[in-house]
C-alpha cells in the first residue's frame, strides 16, 4: 500500500512545488526575452526631423504695419495733392474731390467695424482725421486768406477737436451680425478721441498768442488747459485718452505754474502780484484736486506736495513786493508753517503726507538761507587769534566779521527764520521715534539763532559778548539740571564758548575775564560730561598764558604758571578713580606740561626746571597702582632735566650724561630682581650699563689720551667680576666685551708696530700654525665651548 503523509504535510509540500515552479518559469521567461532581442535584426537611428523655420513676427504686428504704412502713404499723397496739384482745379472739383475723399475716409471704417476688421478701421480713421486737417487748411488759403493766422488756427482746432470727438463718439461701437453670436459685441475706435484731447490742447494758447495778450493771460490759457486735461484724465475711462491728459496736465501744467511763479517773482506792483498770486493758487488747486480724487499710491503724495508749494509761493508772495528784502524768506516760511496746519485737518493720508512734505521742504530751504551768516558769526571770531589784543571794536558785528570779508546781506531775520523751524520742530513733531531727533535739531536752532542775533541786530560789543555768555551759562544750567545727559546741548555750549573765547581776545582785560569766568563755569559742571574736566583745564591753561602775558613775563615764566594745570590735573585724576573722564583729564595736563616745556625751551636753565618739575608731577602719578607706567616718563623727563642742566654748566664728559641714567635703571633693576628672582639679567640690568658702556666705549675709542681709556678699562673689569661672581650673564657679556675691545685698542699701536717689523712671510707661516693647532684640537676646543656655553646658560 502506498504510504500517503498527513494533509497538512502534503499541503506544504504542494507549496513548496509550486513556489519552485514559478521562480523556474520567470527565470526561462527571461532567457526566452534575452534570446528574442539578441535575434532581432539592428534598426538603422531614425533621422532627425528637419528644422521647422519660424516666422521672426506675428501676423497681427504685419497687418499694423502695413495698415500705418499705408495709412502714411495716402496721408503723404494727400499733402502732396493739396500743396501741388490744388491750383489745377477750380473751386467745385477742389470741393468735390477733397469732400468725397474725406467722406469716404471717415465713413469707410463704420463698414469696416461691421465686419470687424478694426486695425484696418483704426488705419482708414487717421487717414481721415487727417485730410480734415487738410481741409481747414486749404480753406484757409482759399476762402479766408487775409485772416490771422493764428486766430484761424485757434479756431480751427477747436473745431477739429469737436468734429473729433462727436465722430469718435458716433462710431463708438457697431453690433455684430446676426448669425455670429448671440451676444452683442462693442467694437470702437480708439484713435479719435486721443487725438480730438490732443487738438483741445491748442485752442486756448493759440488765441492768446493771437490776442498778443500778455505773459499773465498766457498763463493763465496754460493752466485751464492742465485743468480741462486733469478733470478728462481723472474722469475719462479709456485708457489712451488718459494717457493723453496726463502728459498735457503735467507738462502744461508745469509749464504754468513755473511761469506763474516767475511773474510772482518779478513782479512789483500790487495788481501784478495779485494777478501771479491768483494763477500760482489756481494752479494748486488742480494739483491738490488731482491728488484727492488719485487712488492711494505715491503719486498723490507728490502731486500734494506740489500744490502745497504752490499754494506757499502764492501766499509769499503777495507780502514780499511790499516788505523790506529780509522779510522774504520769513514771509514765506510763514506761509509754509500755516500750510503745515493743513495737515491736522481730516485731508485723505496721502494729501497730508505732501503737504507736510511740502511746508518741510520750504523750511529746510529756509535753514539753510539762514546758515550763512550762522557760520560767519561761529568761525569769524578765529581771526581774532592773529590779532590778540588789537583794541575791542564797536560793535558785535565788527566782532565776528574777519577782515575783508562782508556780513551777508538780508541776514537780519536769520535767528527769526531759525526759531521758526525750531518751533515747528518741537511742536509738529510727536512721534516717539522721531522726538528726540527732533528735539536735538530745535536745540541745534535755537543754540544758532542765539549765536547770530547779536551780529544780526549790531548791538554794541560788550552786550554780544554778555549775550553769547548768558547763553553758555543758560545751555551748561540745564544741562546741569537735567536728569538725562544731554551730550549735543552740552557739546554747543562748548563750541560757543570757544567762540566767545576768541572774541575776548580782542581786549586784554575781557581775555583775562572771559577766560576765568569759562574755567570755574565747567570747573562747576565737571560732573555733567566727561569734556567738561577737560575744558576748564584747557581754558585753565589758557588763563595762565594770558596772565603771564599781562603781566609783561617772557615765555619760559609763564611755562611755570602753566605747570599749574598739569599739577591740577594729576590731583584730580586721583580723585577720580574709576570716572570715565580720568584718562581725558590726564590727557589735558600731559598736553599742558608739554606746552611749558615749549615754552621753556628759550632759557635753557628754566627747561630744566619745567622738566624737573614735569618729572615730579609723573612721579607722582606713577604712585598709583593702575599708574605704573608713568614712572618711565617720570625718569624720562629727570634725565633731560639733568642733560639740559649739564649742557647749562658747560660739561662735555659722555660720562656725565649717561650715568644719571646707568644709575636709577640700574637701581630699578635690583629692586625689579628682588620681586621677581626669575627675571633675567639683561632685563634688569642691560639697558642700564648699555647707556654708559657703549657710549664710553665709542669716545675711549677716538680719544688720543691714556686716562679715559683706563678708567673705562677699570669699570668693564669692575663689571666683569661682578657678573662672574654673580653668575649673572648680562653684566660678564657687556663687561668682558667692552674690557677686550678698549684692550685691542690700547695695543692697536704696537700691534701695527709689530707687523710692519716682521717678514711678510711671518703672517702666511703663523696663520698655517693657527689653523694646523685648530684643527689638531677641534674636537677638544668642541668640547670646552659646549662646556662654557653650558655655564653661560646657568647664569641668569
Amino acid at each position: 500500500m502506498t504510504h500517503l503523509p498527513p494533509p497538512a504535510e502534503e499541503l506544504r509540500l504542494l507549496d513548496t512545488e509550486l513556489r519552485q515552479l514559478d521562480a523556474r518559469r520567470a527565470l526561462l521567461l527571461a532567457r526566452r526575452a534575452w534570446l528574442i532581442t539578441a535575434l532581432r535584426p539592428p534598426v538603422a537611428p531614425l533621422p532627425p526631423p528637419p528644422p521647422v523655420r519660424r516666422p521672426e513676427t506675428t501676423a497681427p504686428r504685419v497687418q499694423n504695419v502695413l495698415l500705418v504704412l499705408g495709412g502714411a502713404l495716402l496721408t503723404i499723397a494727400a499733402i502732396a495733392f493739396t500743396l501741388v496739384s490744388w491750383g489745377r482745379m477750380g473751386i467745385a472739383g477742389r470741393a468735390l474731390v477733397l469732400g468725397a475723399v474725406t467722406l469716404a475716409a471717415l465713413g469707410s471704417p463704420v463698414l469696416l467695424l461691421r465686419h470687424r476688421l478694426r486695425s484696418t478701421a483704426e488705419a482708414v480713421a487717421g487717414l481721415g482725421l487727417a485730410l480734415t486737417v487738410l481741409d481747414v487748411y486749404a480753406l484757409h488759403e482759399v476762402a479766408l486768406p487775409d485772416t490771422n493766422g493764428l486766430g484761424y488756427a485757434a479756431i480751427a482746432s477747436a473745431l477739429l477737436a469737436a468734429l473729433w470727438t462727436a465722430y469718435g463718439l458716433a462710431l463708438g461701437g457697431t453690433r455684430r451680425p446676426t448669425g455670429e453670436a448671440a451676444a452683442p459685441a462693442r467694437l470702437t475706435l480708439r484713435l479719435p478721441l486721443p487725438t480730438a484731447l490732443a487738438a483741445a490742447q491748442l485752442p486756448l494758447i493759440l488765441w492768446a498768442a493771437a490776442a498778443d495778450a500778455g505773459a499773465p493771460v498766457m498763463t493763465g490759457a496754460l493752466l485751464v488747459t492742465a485743468a480741462l486735461d486733469t478733470a478728462v484724465a481723472l474722469r475719462v475711462p479709456v485708457r489712451s485718452v488718459c494717457l493723453v491728459a496726463a502728459v498735457g496736465a503735467y507738462g502744461l501744467g508745469g509749464w504754468g505754474s513755473f511761469a506763474a511763479g516767475w511773474l510772482s517773482w518779478t513782479a512789483t506792483g500790487p495788481s501784478a502780484v495779485a494777478r501771479a498770486a491768483a494763477l500760482l493758487l489756481f494752479a494748486a488747486a488742480i494739483a491738490l484736486a488731482a491728488a484727492w480724487r488719485l487712488p492711494d499710491t505715491n503719486v498723490p503724495t507728490w502731486v500734494a506736495s506740489a500744490g502745497g508749494l504752490l499754494t506757499v509761493a502764492a501766499l509769499g508772495g503777495v507780502p514780499r513786493s511790499s516788505l523790506p528784502g529780509e522779510w522774504t524768506v520769513p514771509g514765506y516760511l510763514v506761509c509754509a508753517v500755516a500750510v503745515l496746519a493743513a495737515v491736522r485737518t481730516r485731508l485723505p493720508e496721502p494729501m497730508r503726507r505732501g503737504l507736510a512734505l511740502a511746508a518741510a521742504s520750504v523750511q529746510a530751504v529756509a535753514a539753510v538761507w539762514a546758515l550763512p551768516p550762522v557760520a560767519v558769526a561761529l568761525l569769524g571770531p578765529v581771526a581774532r587769534v592773529g590779532r590778540i589784543w588789537s583794541g575791542a571794536p564797536s560793535t558785535a558785528r565788527e566782532a565776528v566779521t574777519p577782515v575783508g570779508v562782508p556780513w551777508p546781506p538780508y541776514a537780519a531775520t536769520a535767528p527769526l527764520v531759525l526759531v521758526v523751524v525750531a518751533t515747528v520742530l518741537a511742536v509738529a513733531v510727536r512721534g516717539t521715534e522721531w522726538r528726540p531727533r527732533a528735539t536735538i535739531g530745535a536745540s541745534a536752532l535755537v543754540w544758532a539763532a542765539a549765536l547770530v542775533l547779536p551780529a544780526a541786530l549790531d548791538i554794541p560789543y560788550w552786550a554780544g559778548m554778555s549775550a553769547q555768555g548768558l547763553t553758555i551759562v543758560a545751555a551748561l544750567a540745564y544741562v546741569a539740571r537735567s536728569a538725562e545727559p544731554r551730550p549735543v546741548l552740552f557739546l554747543l555750549a562748548l563750541v560757543s564758548s570757544v567762540s566767545l573765547a576768541c572774541l575776548s581776545l580782542a581786549a586784554e582785560g575781557t581775555t583775562l575775564g572771559v577766560l576765568a569766568a569759562l574755567t570755574v563755569l565747567f570747573a562747576a559742571v565737571s560732573g555733567c560730561s566727561r569734556l567738561a574736566p577737560v575744558a576748564a583745564l584747557t581754558y585753565a591753561t589758557a588763563l595762565a598764558c594770558a596772565v603771564g602775558a599781562s603781566l609783561g613775563w617772557q615765555s619760559p615764566y609763564i611755562a611755570l604758571l602753566v605747570l599749574l594745570v598739569p599739577v591740577v590735573a594729576a590731583l584730580l585724576a586721583a580723585r577720580l578713580a574709576g570716572s570715565p573722564a580720568r584718562v581725558p583729564i590726564e590727557v589735558t595736563g600731559a598736553v599742558a606740561g608739554l606746552l611749558a616745556v615749549g615754552l621753556a625751551v628759550p632759557d635753557q636753565p628754566l627747561l630744566a626746571l619745567v622738566l624737573a618739575l614735569c618729572a615730579v608731577i609723573a612721579a607722582g602719578t606713577a604712585v598709583r597702582e593702575d599708574r605704573r607706567p608713568a614712572g618711565y616718563a617720570a625718569t624720562a623727563l629727570f634725565v633731560l632735566a639733568a642733560w639740559v642742566r649739564l649742557a647749562c654748566w658747560g660739561v662735555g664728559s659722555v660720562e656725565a650724561y649717561t650715568l644719571p641714567v646707568t644709575v636709577p635703571a640700574l637701581l630699578v633693576g635690583a629692586f625689579g630682581r628682588r620681586k621677581d628672582p626669575l627675571a633675567s639679567s639683561w632685563t634688569a640690568y642691560g639697558a642700564g650699563l648699555s647707556v654708559t658702556l657703549v657710549p664710553s666705549l665709542l669716545t675711549a675709542w677716538i680719544d688720543p689720551d691714556w686716562p679715559r681709556p683706563l678708567l673705562l678699562g677699570v669699570a668693564a673689569l669692575a663689571v666683569t667680576l661682578v657678573g662672574a661672581r654673580h653668575r649673572l650673564r648680562a653684566p660678564l657679556v657687556l663687561g668682558g666685551g667692552v674690557l677686550a675691545l678698549d684692550a685691542l685698542h690700547e695695543l692697536a699701536p704696537y700691534l701695527v708696530q709689530m707687523a710692519g717689523a716682521l717678514p711678510r712671510w711671518v703672517p702666511p707661516a703663523l696663520a698655517g700654525l693657527v689653523l694646523l693647532a685648530l684643527g689638531a684640537t677641534y674636537e677638544q676646543r668642541i668640547r670646552d665651548a659646549r662646556r662654557v656655553r653650558e655655564v653661560l646658560g646657568r647664569m641668569r
